[in-house]
Parts: C-alpha cells; sequence; structure tokens
C-alpha cells in the first residue's frame, strides 16, 4: 500500500503480516523521556516505486510504519515496539518515527491511536541549501540578540548612575532600594499580556513596540529625576512596561523561526546579549558620568534603542511566512522543524496551562533563579562599593567580568546541551542536568563570599556563581519551547512574572535588610532559593509537550 503526504493508513489491527526486504536497516536516533515516545530511523533502498515529492524531486514512497513492525518485533533488545494486542484493541501509545528513504526524501510518520500519518516531508538538498551559509533566521537571533543587549544595557544603567544620583538626591539605602525596583513595577504587568500578543499578533509588533517604549522612557529618566522622585519611579516603572514583553515576544519569534535542533543554542545566544548588555552598560557607563556627568547615560543609550527600531521594522518578520526575502528552501525547512502560528480566534487554554505540573515547575524555578541573579543584577556595584571599598570605576569594571563569564558559558552551555540531545540523551536529562549546574553553581560560591575579605577573591567567586548560573538557560529558560511550543510565550509571560515578583521582593528586601544586617544574610537567603529551586526542578520537570501545548 502507498501513502500519500497527509493520508491516513489503515487501522494497526487490520493491518497485514509483511516483513520488510531483509536490507531495512533500523537505527535508534533518541529516546523521549515517556516510555510511550519512541523514535527509529529506517533506511530503504531503491525497491520502492518513485513519486514526485512536494518540491519535484524524486523521491520514493515509504510503506505505512505498521509493515516494518513484525520485522522490528524479532529484535528483543531495542524493546522500541510491543506485539500486537488482540483483535479490537486500540493501543495508546504515541509515537515518532522517521523514514529516510535512499532517494533523500526524509518523512516523519506519527502514530497516534490506531493510525499512522505521514507529517513533514524535506528533501535532503533542501536541508543542505537551509543550513549553509547566512540564513534569514540568523538575522532574527542577531536583532533578538541585540535587543536583549540593549534591554540589560538600560536596566544596569541606574545601578552605577545611582552611586551619583544618591548623593546629589540624598538617598538613603532604602530609597535607592525603591528606586531599583520601581522598574520591576511595570516590568511584573507586561509579562503575561505580551506573550498573549506576541502569540496572536506575532512578535514583531510587541518587541519592536517594547524596545521603542523603553528607550524613550530611559531617556526621559535624568528630566523625571529632577521632578521629583515620584515622576521617577513612574518612568522607571514605564520603562519595565517596555522591557517587560521582550522575553516573552523573543520566545514566540524564535519558537517560530528556530528549529528544534538550533533551539539550545540560539536561545542561549540572545540571552547572552543580556550579560553582554550588562558588560556594555557596566563598562561605559562610569566613564560617561566622568565625563559628561551622570545624565549622559540615560541620553545615550535611550537613543541606540530608535536606530535598532528602525532596522527591526524593516528586516523583521513575525515568521518565516511573511518573510519575502527569505528562501524557500529554508521557509520548507523552518516549517517542518516548528510549529505553525497560532490563529487570532484561537482559545488559550488558560485551566490546562494553570493546572500542568510541568508549568508549576517552571514558575517555582523561575522565582528561585532570579532572586538571586536580579540582586547580583542591581546591586553588585554597590556591594564592590561599599564591602570591598571601590570607587565607582573600580565598581563597574569589576562588575562587568561577571557577566563577561556569563556570556562565554551560556553559549558554551547551549552548544553541549544540543550536541547532547544530537546524540541521543533524552532532552530531560539535558534540561534537568543544566538547570542543576545552573542552581547549585551559584549556590556553593556565594557561600563563600562570607569567608572572603579581598577584591580579587570576591571578583573570582561572583564571575564563578555567574558563570555557572548561564547554564540556566539551557534547562529552565529553552523548557517553555519544549512542553508547549503553540503557547510558549505566554508560558514565558507567565513564568517571568514570578520571576520578576522575585527582582522586586528581592531587590527591595536587600535594602531592607542591610540597613540593621549584613551582606551575608542578603548572600544566605538567596542560596535558600537556589537550593529549594534544585529540588523542585529536579522532581517536576519535564520536557515532554503536553497535550495542550
Amino acid at each position: 500500500m502507498m501513502l500519500r503526504p497527509g493520508q491516513l493508513g489503515p487501522p494497526l489491527i487490520s493491518r497485514p503480516t509483511i516483513h520488510p526486504p531483509c536490507h531495512v536497516r533500523v537505527q535508534r536516533i533518541s529516546t523521549a523521556a515517556s516510555t510511550n515516545t519512541h523514535s527509529t530511523r529506517v533506511a530503504r533502498s531503491s525497491a520502492s516505486a518513485n513519486v514526485r515529492s512536494p518540491f519535484g524531486l524524486k523521491a520514493l514512497t515509504p510503506r505505512p510504519i505498521h509493515h516494518f513492525r513484525n520485522r522490528f518485533q524479532h529484535h528483543q533488545h531495542s524493546q522500541l515496539y510491543q506485539r500486537p494486542t488482540h483483535l479490537g484493541a486500540r493501543p495508546v501509545s504515541r509515537r515518532r518515527h522517521l523514514i529516510v528513504t535512499a532517494s533523500g526524501f526524509s518523512t516523519e510518520y506519527e502514530e497516534k491511536d490506531d493510525r499512522a500519518k505521514i507529517v513533514k516531508a524535506v528533501p535532503d538538498e533542501v536541508v543542505k541549501e537551509a543550513t549553509t551559509g547566512w540564513q534569514e533566521r540568523y538575522t532574527i537571533v542577531v536583532l533578538c540578540f541585540l535587543a536583549f543587549l540593549l534591554c540589560n544595557m538600560d536596566r544596569v544603567n541606574m545601578s552605577i548612575a545611582i552611586i551619583s544620583m544618591k548623593d546629589e538626591f540624598m538617598w538613603d539605602t532604602t530609597t535607592m532600594g525603591v528606586v531599583q525596583s520601581s522598574f520591576f513595577w511595570g516590568y511584573l504587568l507586561t509579562q503575561i499580556i505580551g506573550g498573549v500578543f506576541a502569540d496572536k499578533f506575532g512578535g514583531k509588533k510587541v518587541l519592536g513596540f517594547g524596545v521603542l517604549w523603553w528607550s524613550l522612557a530611559t531617556a526621559l529618566t535624568p528630566l523625571a529625576a529632577h521632578a521629583g522622585l515620584t515622576t521617577l519611579l513612574g518612568a522607571r516603572a514605564c520603562m519595565g512596561i517596555g522591557e517587560g514583553v521582550a522575553m516573552p515576544a523573543m520566545n514566540s519569534m524564535l519558537s517560530r523561526w528556530v528549529p528544534r535542533q538550533e533551539r539550545s543554542r540560539s536561545l542561549s545566544l540572545v540571552y547572552s546579549g543580556m550579560y553582554t548588555g550588562s558588560i556594555t552598560g557596566l563598562a561605559f557607563s562610569p566613564h560617561f558620568i566622568e565625563w559628561w556627568n551622570w545624565p549622559s547615560v540615560f541620553y545615550i543609550f535611550g537613543s541606540l534603542g530608535t536606530v535598532w527600531f528602525g532596522y527591526w521594522l524593516y528586516n523583521a518578520e513575525s515568521c518565516p511566512a511573511e518573510d519575502p526575502k527569505m528562501s524557500e528552501a529554508e521557509r520548507t525547512y523552518i516549517t517542518a522543524n516548528t510549529i505553525e502560528r497560532r490563529a487570532q480566534n484561537d482559545v488559550i487554554p488558560w485551566r490546562q496551562i494553570m493546572s500542568s505540573r510541568a508549568v508549576w515547575a517552571i514558575i517555582i524555578c523561575h522565582f528561585c533563579h532570579n532572586w538571586g541573579t536580579f540582586i547580583l543584577l542591581t546591586w553588585m556595584p554597590t556591594y564592590y562599593n561599599q564591602v570591598l571599598g571601590m570607587n565607582m570605576q573600580e565598581s563597574g569594571f569589576y562588575s562587568v567580568l561577571p557577566w563577561i563569564t556569563m556570556a562565554i558559558t551560556a553559549n558554551v552551555g547551549g552548544w553541549l546541551a544540543d550536541k547532547l540531545i544530537e546524540s541521543g540523551v533524552p532532552t530531560i536529562k539535558v534540561r534537568k542536568g543544566m538547570q542543576t549546574v545552573g542552581f547549585m553553581g551559584p549556590a556553593i560560591f556565594l557561600t563563600q563570599l562570607a569567608n572572603i575579605s579581598t577584591p580579587a577573591a570576591a571578583v573570582a567567586c561572583m564571575c564563578c556563581s555567574q558563570g555557572l548560573d548561564a547554564f540556566s538557560q539551557s534547562g529552565l529558560y529553552s523548557n517553555h519551547q519544549d512542553i508547549g511550543p503553540k503557547y510558549s510565550g505566554i508560558l514565558l509571560g507567565i513564568s517571568n512574572t514570578a520571576g520578576v515578583l522575585a527582582g522586586v521582593l528581592g531587590t527591595f528586601a536587600t535594602g531592607k535588610i542591610l540597613e540593621t544586617g549584613s551582606w551575608d544574610d542578603v548572600w544566605a537567603i538567596a542560596v535558600a532559593f537556589y537550593i529549594v529551586g534544585t529540588i523542585v526542578w529536579n522532581l517536576f520537570a519535564t520536557s515532554e509537550r503536553q497535550s495542550w501545548g
């Protein structure tokens, strides 16, 4: 029997007993975390009839997957297939299979309930063309990287400028904590709605709006500061509103632009833009303040966002189908390895999402992760200044080094995660291993700060802590697209809301703790959250795509 793409085969309960020819080659390529999900690659020779593929190339017609099953049942050691059930029984498992013919026509089958269906087909020639040279999806990834670079540049400049601002406006540590946490008030409001709009209307509009909005708010910060504390808090909250849509919009875009096999390293590169932005902001802000006073930082950094917005407007699209510059080969390759954009009238399964154990594992761990990360992001220069006695230029310089470490290790972790998954390591093991390093690494090195008094040793601990923290980009931050790629923007918006809440509470709590306590108390609380996150993640996280996603 011959199947056409999209055609259903006969029920498995009525299949004939047909053995494949002896020249069939079987290779196990991956096994998902669930015992009900397996993949097998079968290479067939040119014995089958030739057909015309959808791309105008000659290709072999693969047989329905059940034609091969009886042959495979004799390989007891593989445990990839089970003997058929009694007549009338219906298997409940769901398996995906990839049939690779000798002519280079790759067809992915999905076996659901009792039928086999051809899902996707991509010729090898198309794959080669779509993975050679510079592709349009790389432009999207680089632009997202630059957006995140601007995001953290505009965020961390306050951590340097506030050292001068507190003297000019006579602020105590509690007021400093309120000013720095005010950014998160707005950031908290747009996480979920940013994901909803990005998944529904496309990430191009949402991310573009976000960058333009927060850039204008950044440029207006000096005027707001001189108008009064309340006005400054409002300006910082408005900046947070713009930056709040960035992560959900980016996640929604990349779920449609980046093939599954490139996911970890692409996300790691984009998130490393945040670290590079921290590096750039912390490195240049002290010099701008020294040369032109503290308002110059906000004027210069804010203007860069408008330049990015102009380039984004004319060079980015929300999904490959809307990009006129893209080659058909790349469009076919991306479409075969990503999800379709959600319809605007699609109803979001909120009840199923919020009752999912996998989603709550992400939410809790995102909170635990961001508590420590945002404390370091906002208070590190102050720590160097107050505890280690560094001046503003030294604080800015040494604050750069941990973010350089993060930018490097994030990309190393992304490359390593993709390689492990490609080699057959189950995705869930990779995600759990990476996130465990991302939690326990910082916990170990932050505990050492209590025993350190020299600047060099403190900076080394910070570098190791932040460097290992970056492995989270291949763990927690890649898991949204694993479990629910259709709603990846919404999922990141939900979990990042919890993460932002941790930033608000942690940043404010640090200011209150330092009034009567010490930095050791600050680090002890962060370590406790890292340990809780490690336990929750390893007990409840999964990489299996959920039924609603």
